[in-house]
Formats: structure tokens, C-alpha cells, sequence
């Protein structure tokens, strides 16, 4: 292999020669979209429709511009300084194949927490007809079991007293949106691509929560004009790894500082509800529905929940990865009678979707030898994930006398692991949880109060009025307490 070469637009013609670039002009593009939140998901799923479109176009009218509101997010923005916002999108199929492809959908990125005013300058351009959001399930700010907004955040404290200095996604937002109406701008749409259940919904009821705490009139302007569409998003995403990066170097001759890692699968399903036009995203496979709720719920419920399921077990047995949980045949069978059994019923039928066909293929997802994602980050901020996912099965099945106890020993297990932060060997686990101290606090005092986890009403709401749980889990919790060796009770399970 030739001496390996940085990846920036100059270069973009030698490393054209190793793998695919661009074939468009990108300092042609308008950032029609502006992004929120540009992690690897971003990259490997909404920027690689974009790009997939703009390779088949011959507009230029649809460019990203991401935007970090996040500390954290320097490190991004430094090294796509450096790249000219390019980057790698290695595919990793099961059989080791990788196709990396340089992505250059991304044409600029703008950091909120140095310069606020560049942010909110170009949301309220009239470029700008999307702002996108990947911001996780936590960055939502609502109480899980309310669903109401969080006043007593800090930030939307500083926020409702400083408008123009905003640091949150509800301040920049709400920001632009007031220039765009002074300035008799239309709206853009806000795109949310978090897995919420109506994440579209959800954003609205947030947006305006906030926008009528700052400006009534502004509310109604906004709650009349912007559209915030539903949307069902798939891909997964490891975290990058120094292996990934030193693989496209030597294998393939390529430096990048942050490529980005992802299986080949990849789905989104949207309700074609925007306020200021949107690429022709179904030439390149997405699909626009009148509704997207079922097949929100079919992905939050078997994928997402599948997901936190081997992570939370996987994690207190000591399995590092989710693909060494697929490895593992107890944990197979225990997902997939998860899914058959306590998923599955409460989703109903889906058009076009077998739901058999669905699940077979989410296990030879998860299976995937060549992603190897890590259960810590499956695991990670599971206090804002597990509502929605997990929990919430728990509640219809308790209302229609369906199944409970795979679901319940998830519940038991995620306890176990809040409070001890060890595997069944000893070893330290990562906890990554906003709520991490809080739920360690309600965890520890399991010895003496075997319901005490589930007494956290802010994640499990009111869970614990409800007898059929509460027996089953105490049980379960009691156990695994006494032993650590969860693998034996899953296969007393199935």
C-alpha cells in the first residue's frame, strides 16, 4: 500500500484512487439542512441518504451544516476543520467485507457553545429549510413518566432569562424561529430522527412549552407554521475505534481523523409533513407515510428494546459486546422469546412489514461479528431509553393480561447493575446514565427494601402500585441478589 493520505477536499483526488469520493460540487451547496447533534449515527444514516441522493443529482441546493451545542463536540469540529468536513463511512458487512466511501454531504459545522449568534445567523437564513435533530433520547427534556417539560433545567432557567444567548436545542430553535417571522421568513421544518415514540409530536409539545414561557405571540406563529414530521430511523452505529482508524490507514491508504463504522442495514420511515420543501429522499429508499407511528413503535419495541436487553444481561454476565451476546445461544433463545412473546402482541399489524421476517433479520443484525458495538454503549443513559422501550411494554401488557417476566427480570437486572456496577466476575462495568448517581442512591437500598429501584417514579412512574409486578419482580431482584449468575435464571425462563 501506497504512504497513506489525509482526507481533505485537495487530497480528494488520490484518495479517489483507493476508494469512492464525491462526485458532486460541493462548494456549490447551500446548507439547506442544518443539523443538531452530528454524531456517528448522523453520519452513517440522514448525511449518507444525502449524500446517496446528491451522487444521483445534479442539484446542489441540499448541503449539512451540523452544529454542536455540546463541549464535547470540539473535538468534531477540529477535525472536520482539518478534513473540510469530509469523512469515511466504512461499512461492515458479516462476513468481514468493509466498503469504505468518503461522505461529503456535510459542508460546514458551527459550534453554538463558542459562538451562539453564528448558530442562531444560520438556522434563520433563508438557505435553511430543515433543522434536524439527533440529540438522544435525553436531550429532549421531559419528564419520561409526565411527559412534560423540565422548567428546572438550569440551562432553560439561563435561557428563559437570556434568549439571545441560548444553549440549549429549545433556545437556538425558538431563537431562529423568532428571527425567521421578524425578518417574514417561512418557517423550516424540525426533523427530529431520535428514537421517541412521535418524536415529531413530542418535539412540538416541547418547542412550544418553551416558546410560550418566552413569547406567547411567537407560540402561536410557531405552532401555525412549523411542521415537525414523525420519523422512524435505523442503522447501527458503533463507537469508533483507533483499530477502525489505523484499518482505513493501512488497508485502505486513507488518514481520517473520526471515520465512521455501521452494518449495512439501513431504514427510515417519515410522514411527508414539511413546512419549506425536502430533498426527494424516496429516490434513494426512504419512505414517506401518512403515519408513521406503527412502525416507530415495531423498531422502539424489537430493535431498541432487543438492544437493551442483551446490553443490561450481557453487561452483568461479562460479555463485552452485543455480537458476544448473539454468541451465546441462552441469550438468543431469551431474546427471541422476548420478542415472540412479550413484544410482539402488543404491536398489531404493521402494513408491509412480517413481522417474523423483521425479527429473524434483527438477530442476524445484532449477530453482526464484523460491528462488535459495546453493551456499555447499548446501555448508556438507559434511564432515558428503557421508558420508552422497555418499560412501556410492561404497562400494556399488564393492561391486557399479557406476559411480563422476561421484561421484569430486564428491570431486575438494570438494579443489579445501577447498584453494584460489577459483572458476575468482579469486574468494574461503564455506567454512562445522566442518572447514574440517582439511580445507584434507589439501588443500593434493594438489601432492605426489595422494591426500592422501582419506587423511582421520575423513570418507572406508577409501576409500583401495580401488584403483578411488583410480586414477580421482587422475586426476581431477591435472586439475582443472592446470586449474580443471571444466565441461570434466563434459562429457567426459557
Amino acid at each position: 500500500m501506497e504512504i497513506a493520505v489525509p482526507l481533505n477536499q485537495a487530497n480528494l483526488s488520490d484518495v479517489g484512487s483507493r476508494i469512492p469520493v464525491p462526485n458532486y460540487n460541493r462548494s456549490a451547496d447551500q446548507s439547506g439542512i442544518v443539523h443538531i447533534g452530528v454524531g456517528g449515527f448522523h453520519r452513517a444514516h440522514q448525511a449518507y441518504y444525502l449524500h446517496q441522493l446528491k451522487k444521483g443529482s445534479a442539484t446542489s441546493a441540499w448541503g449539512i451544516c451540523g452544529i454542536g451545542l455540546r463541549e464535547a463536540d470540539g473535538k468534531l469540529n477540529d477535525i472536520f476543520k482539518k478534513q473540510d468536513h469530509l469523512y469515511t463511512l466504512m461499512v461492515k458487512h458479516p462476513d468481514g467485507k468493509i466498503e469504505p466511501e468518503v461522505i461529503g454531504s456535510i459542508v460546514d459545522f458551527k459550534m453554538g457553545t463558542i459562538n451562539p449568534e453564528q448558530v442562531i445567523t444560520r438556522m434563520a437564513h433563508a438557505d435553511t429549510k430543515i433543522v434536524s435533530l439527533t440529540i438522544t433520547e435525553g436531550g429532549y427534556n421531559f419528564n419520561p413518566t409526565t411527559e412534560d417539560f423540565n422548567f428546572d433545567n438550569p440551562d432553560i432557567q439561563h435561557e428563559l432569562r437570556h434568549p439571545n444567548d441560548p444553549i440549549t436545542v429549545y433556545g437556538f430553535l425558538t431563537a431562529a424561529l423568532k428571527r425567521r417571522r421578524d425578518n417574514e421568513l417561512p418557517a423550516f421544518t424540525v426533523l427530529s430522527c431520535d428514537n421517541i415514540e412521535h418524536n415529531g409530536d413530542m418535539t412540538r409539545k416541547m418547542l412550544l412549552a418553551f416558546a410560550e414561557a418566552q413569547d406567547v405571540e411567537l407560540t402561536e406563529w410557531i405552532a401555525r407554521e412549523v411542521r415537525f414530521p414523525n420519523s422512524m430511523v435505523d442503522r447501527i452505529t458503533p463507537v469508533t475505534t483507533d483499530a477502525d482508524i489505523e484499518t482505513l490507514a493501512q488497508t485502505y491508504g486513507v488518514l481520517d481523523g473520526w471515520p465512521v463504522t455501521c452494518e449495512p442495514f439501513i431504514q427510515w420511515v417519515v410522514e411527508d409533513n414539511f413546512s419549506n420543501g425536502r430533498p426527494e429522499f424516496e429516490k434513494v429508499g426512504v419512505q414517506f407515510v401518512p403515519d408513521v407511528g406503527p412502525y416507530e413503535k415495531m423498531k422502539l419495541r424489537l430493535l431498541n428494546a432487543g438492544h437493551s436487553v442483551l446490553g443490561l444481561l450481557g453487561a452483568i454476565h461479562g460479555h463485552p459486546t452485543i455480537n458476544a451476546c448473539m454468541e451465546d445461544e441462552t441469550f438468543v433463545q431469551f431474546l427471541r422469546a422476548f420478542l415472540d412473546t412479550e413484544a410482539t402482541p402488543i404491536l398489531g399489524d404493521i402494513e408491509g412489514i412480517d413481522l417474523n421476517e423483521y425479527k429473524d433479520i434483527l438477530l442476524q443484525r445484532f449477530a453482526n461479528p464484523n460491528i462488535k458495538d459495546s453493551v456499555s454503549r447499548i446501555c448508556s443513559e438507559s434511564s432515558a431509553k428503557l421508558p420508552k422501550f422497555l418499560i412501556a411494554t410492561i404497562h400494556e401488557n399488564l393492561a391486557t393480561g399479557g406476559n411480563i417476566k422476561f421484561a421484569t427480570l430486564i428491570i431486575a437486572a438494570w438494579c443489579y447493575y445501577s447498584d453494584k456496577g460489577i459483572d458476575r466476575h468482579g469486574h468494574p462495568i461503564e455506567i454512562i446514565d445522566a442518572m447514574n448517581i440517582e439511580l445507584h442512591q434507589v439501588a443500593k437500598q434493594t438489601n432492605t427494601d426489595p422494591l426500592a429501584f422501582v419506587r423511582l417514579e421520575s423513570v418507572f412512574g406508577k409501576l409500583i402500585n401495580n401488584e403483578r409486578f411488583t410480586k414477580l419482580y421482587a422475586e426476581m431482584v431477591q435472586k439475582i441478589y443472592m446470586d449474580a449468575n443471571i444466565k441461570k435464571y434466563m434459562k429457567e425462563m426459557i
